[in-house]
């Protein structure tokens, strides 16, 4: 037997002792199988195991399963089997080692699982990567700049043959900082307005409950500070931090609170009018209010969210428009110059929300859903199936990568990040997004592709807690004599440094000083072998170790627990007492403190993690003088490479360790000198200087509309409607669309109020025109005037992709009845995956006028048309609101290619001229086996820097590629903004099936109305893979404003009372 083995064997006696002991514990309670049934458990459920209390057996069972391979275990097992004997505790044994050597093989199987699945994604990013990289290096030299390019046309759009306009011509692609004299002449002009969003933890601004649970950590404390450092900074006149309302019992009654401030500006400008400036939390309703749910569950109530910051957006835009209104006193909505996602939860909302306002999205991941399911996958302890329902990570990955979509800049912390980390995203390629900002900076096209620019920000710090007259003492001379006699001290000493010191012999060697949580990640042990191996460090510096706090190792987690015990085992060994120091207690406020006795000693703050994301401590270190040594892994290296303070060195390398620690402990020239480099360049992290990088970069890479592009808001909710026969001149300016090309080259003013005059003519004349008893003449209601709107997206088609004219006959009826004995306050509107013409074709049909719907929703979202008006076209205003990011004729031939299933012979999609538009490009499909689902071709679409919306549609025989902007829920976000109807007042009636964006039609702050058995054919089975995510994740069925009629007996009456 090999000696491998005999640690086996060892292992697994261990184990019996564990379990004998544990029963001994327990008073016998549990039996032999009852324990040995904790292993699979607890390797299954790594969060549970975590939070339970340190567990022998579990240490053991990790240890045989990660040290050593299946084919050892299968040996020890036979070896046990052929030793078999009466006594229980062989039999036991037998029966241990089997269950480990099974949970070995499936820790294989999933390894294997996951690597095979990674090489084929690789493959197919790496066949993405080389085709986009290629056609946009083809001709580049032959293209002519955008600037001299002709504007788009509705017809050269539909060709493809010009890339689309983007809102605002970029000026340069690099961010230039703005300057301190800059940023004090900016204070004139406090009218930016900058929304974040952090929907999940407990966020509140004062007495953070950082710790409390896993979602209320590091990112709370950030985006609070963040928005109250940008409130701060001139040119920013209102911050708002939109996250979740929670009135529960569980939790402080503060959580429940609907707008708190955090900061206001100057009474000097309130004084001025500006009164509703500053920084501000708003707590949003969504889903349960009287549950605090953790992040997995909150994906389902995302669209109820982005319904109600979509309301509160729109009314803090209008009123800052009324305070901030310019010379003529004409109030303009303010809208946001920038969303901010936080998170993968945010970062969704924002990229709905920005999409429905037309402004910039940026986005910050600070933890990313591939990396922690790539961590989960190699550990081996969990199965595909069990980390998503779990972790819910398909959700999560699905939510980043809708992120980069719209997301005109991603914020990252390091250059790690982003190579490492975004670069594992279908939405995101480094070497394709170089060749994007090359293009762009030189005004080429770059053929419908897009992909965001990703920005490194340091995270900013408060330094305000630094005690600057401890930096100005002779560069770190501190009475040593002092600070070991705290009698002859002019100031009280702090606790913790008695704490740290009596451990010493000789308190007056340098300190090396590491502070981590015990994490076998953060390599504490590898350091304290290089400090007990060195005997020049040990003469010349003692060590202090900041480890957590603790009372009793063996109640501790199992990792934290080994990392501890690890390190009392390694100062016995090398007989470190009186010149190590590992205290068992710190409090948060003792940090400070910690950090100014290393520097007084002229000591050096290390970090050895094998991987550091960022590296906080090493800044917090450089703020107090330190001199750093640090991992080459991660973030450290973009932090030195700022502060020129320290070292990089390989956390494996106990020998490169020891002789960075000498070399800035034994000469104090380069001590000081480092010394010197971080307090000068320090600021580089503070967080003035991070908001004026951040609004550099936004300013730089962001798109921002054009004054004629923003959103149109109706007057406030307040003013009472007129009559449409006596429609003011504003009155029909209003409902006009007149639309401005986005390349902002303007007709000439004449033209343009002869087009005004015309179009006021048109309507006066319809006014004067239209029967008394006509629906637009009741007392007040009209299309554009309603109180509610019912939606009918019934999806009725036949198994041909025909509509199922009675199916629809019947929906039809059903809601314009309805509307009709509302009395005129209840408007009507179809919203179909049919285009203008096939719709008002197929309301015809069923006996039905198409002018008594309010508007007509066509094409999945990329048309919306309004019947009643005199020609029955697609909304040009609509139009260009979508517009965003279309990669317009560049996509057309890409997605027969693309959409071709796996092991079909030929293409099972054909372009359809005939159901084609300027924002539409429609694909008749052969069948459901030969075409790729929505997220197959979505997947393979993003890698090739395509960003664009599929709908199949007409019961699978036809697919829909329109804009990123556009989509039917998108559509009647548009519509409340545009008509001023709260979306709580809009009902969405809909089948038991439907097309593939049905789902997305489900959840929101409308009510919807699910009539089962009105549509016989639907599309679903085309919307994802079986191990994509869940519909669970998506709408939460139990929702009070999801109601499900009662079938075929359901009526107009059933409808309005369900309304």
């Amino acid at each position: 037997m090999a000696a491998g083995n005999e640690w086996i064997n060892g292992y697994l006696e261990a184990i019996l002792d564990a379990g004998l002991r544990l029963r001994g514990e327990q008073g016998g309670g549990a039996g032999p199988h009852q324990a040995l049934a904790l292993t699979p458990r607890l390797l299954q459920a790594p969060a549970l195991a975590e939070a339970a209390a340190y567990s022998p057996t579990r240490y053991f069972v990790e240890e045989v399963v990660s040290r050593f391979d299946d084919r050892d275990l299968h040996k020890t097992w036979t070896k046990v089997v052929a030793m078999r004997n009466s006594q229980e505790r062989n039999n036991r044994l037998e029966n241990l080692c089997w269950r480990i050597w099974n949970v070995a093989r499936k820790k294989k199987q999933v390894e294997w699982e996951y690597s095979r699945q990674l090489a084929r994604r690789r493959l197919e990013q790496e066949l993405g990567r080389r085709e986009a990289a290629e056609e946009l290096s083809e001709g580049e030299k032959d293209q002519r700049p955008d600037s001299t390019q002709p504007p788009s046309s509705a017809g050269a759009a539909a060709d493809g043959d010009q890339q689309q306009p983007s809102r605002f011509a970029r000026i340069s692609s690099e961010a230039r900082i703005v300057s301190d004299d800059e940023d004090e002449a900016a204070k004139d002009e406090r009218n930016l307005y900058i929304v974040l969003i952090s929907i999940h933890g407990l966020v509140r601004g004062e007495n953070m409950e950082l710790g409390r649970d896993s979602d209320t950590g590091g990112q709370v404390k950030y985006v609070v500070e963040l928005a109250r450092a940008l409130a701060a900074t001139a040119g920013v006149h209102r911050v708002d931090l939109l996250t979740r309302q929670i009135s529960c019992p569980d939790v402080d009654w503060t959580y429940g609170e609907p707008v708190e401030m955090i900061t206001r500006h100057s009474d000097a400008d309130a004084d001025d009018g500006s009164g509703d400036g500053g920084a501000y939390i708003v707590r949003l309703p969504c889903g349960p209010r009287d549950k605090y749910l953790p992040k997995e569950s909150l994906w389902p109530h995302i669209p109820e969210f982005v319904d109600r910051a979509l309301a509160h957006v729109t009314n803090v835009a209008r009123a800052l428009g009324e305070h901030l209104a310019g010379i003529d006193g004409t109030p303009a909505p303010v809208w946001p110059y920038v969303i901010h996602g936080h998170y993968a939860d945010a970062a969704e909302a924002a990229a709905h929300l920005a999409s429905a306002l037309n402004v910039p999205m940026v986005m910050t991941g600070h933890s990313l859903g591939r990396n922690k399911l790539e961590q989960l996958l190699k550990l081996g302890r969990m199965t595909p199936a069990e980390i998503q329902g779990t972790y819910r990570i398909a959700r999560r990955v699905e939510a980043e990568e809708t992120g980069l979509d719209a997301a005109e800049v991603v914020v990252t912390s390091t250059k790690q990040e982003v190579e490492e980390q975004w670069g594992l995203y279908d939405g995101f390629d480094v070497m394709v997004e170089r060749k994007l900002r090359v293009r762009r900076r030189r005004g080429v096209s770059c053929l419908g592709r897009y992909m965001p620019r990703m920005v490194v920000i340091p995270p900013g710090m408060d330094f305000s807690y630094v005690d600057t007259g401890d930096l100005a003492a002779g560069d770190g001379d501190g009475d040593l004599q002092a600070l070991i006699s705290p009698g002859k001290a002019k100031n009280p000493l702090p606790p913790i440094w008695s704490e740290v010191l009596r451990f010493f012999t000789n308190p007056h060697k340098p300190m090396i000083l590491a502070l981590s949580r015990p994490d076998p990640k953060k390599n504490v042990t590898t350091l304290l072998k290089a400090y007990g191996e060195s005997r020049h460090l040990r003469e010349l510096a003692n060590l202090t170790l900041i480890l957590g706090n603790r009372d009793d190792i063996e109640e501790m987690s199992g990792g934290a627990a080994t990392v501890l015990t690890a390190v009392l085992k390694l100062i016995d060994r090398y007989d470190l007492y009186g010149q190590v120091a590992y205290p068992k207690h710190h409090n948060q406020t003792d940090v400070p403190h910690i950090y100014r006795l290393a520097a007084k000693t002229k000591g050096v703050f290390i970090n050895p993690a094998l991987v550091e994301p960022f590296g906080l401590t090493l800044i917090e270190a450089a703020a107090y003088g330190l001199p750093v040594v640090a991992t080459k892994n991660g973030g450290p290296v973009d932090i030195i490479e700022a502060l020129h303070n320290g070292l990089l060195v390989d956390p494996h390398d106990a020998a490169a360790i020891t002789d960075a620690l000498l070399s800035l402990l034994a000469d104090k020239a380069r001590w000081l000198e480092c010394r010197r480099a971080g307090l000068r360049n320090i600021h580089r992290f503070s967080w003035p200087h991070h908001c004026r990088l951040y609004l550099s970069h936004v300013a730089a890479s962001c798109d921002h509309p054009a004054p004629h592009q923003l959103l149109r808001v109706p007057a406030a909710a307040g003013a009472s409607p007129r009559a449409a026969s006596g429609d003011s001149l504003s009155d029909s300016l209003r409902g006009l669309s007149i639309s401005i090309d986005a390349s902002h080259d303007l007709k000439s003013s004449g033209d343009s109020a002869a087009a005004i005059m015309d179009a006021l003519r048109r309507r006066r004349r319809s006014n004067v025109d239209r029967p008394a008893g006509s629906p637009r003449a009741a007392a007040g209601f009209a299309p554009g005037r309603r109180k509610s709107l019912l939606v009918l997206a019934a999806d009725c088609y036949g198994d041909d992709g025909a509509p199922d004219a009675e199916k629809l006959e019947k929906a039809v009826d059903m809601a314009l009845s309805a509307c009709a004995a509302a009395g005129g306050r209840l408007g009507c509107v179809l919203a179909t995956g049919m285009t203008v013409a096939e719709a008002a074709a197929a309301l015809r049909a069923c006996g039905a006028d198409p002018a008594a719907f309010d508007a007509l929703v066509c094409s999945s979202g990329a048309e919306l048309c309004y019947p009643w008006k005199e020609e029955l076209a697609a909304d040009e205003e609509y139009a260009g609101h979508v517009s965003f990011r279309w990669p317009g004729g560049h996509v057309r031939a890409a997605v027969p290619r693309l959409g071709k299933a796996d092991g079909a012979q030929e293409a099972g999609l054909a372009v359809d001229d005939t159901a084609c538009s300027v924002h539409c490009h429609a694909y008749a499909a052969a069948g459901a086996s030969k075409v790729k689902k929505v997220d197959s071709l979505r997947q393979s679409l993003r890698m090739r820097g395509f960003r664009c919306n599929l709908v199949y549609t007409r019961a699978c025989t036809r697919l829909n590629v329109i804009p990123l902007s556009a989509s039917r829920p998108r559509a009647l976000r548009y519509l409340s903004i545009q008509w001023g109807i709260d979306l709580s007042k809009v009902a969405v009636l809909v089948g038991d099936k439907g097309d593939t964006d049905r789902e997305r039609l489900l959840p929101g702050l409308h009510k919807t109305l699910v009539l089962p058995g009105l549509v016989t054919h639907g599309s679903e089975e085309l919307l994802r893979d079986e191990d994509g995510l869940l519909t669970e994740d998506v709408v939460a069925m139990d929702s009070p404003n999801i109601v499900i009629l009662a079938g075929d007996q359901a009526t107009a009456a059933d409808i309005l009372k369900a309304i």
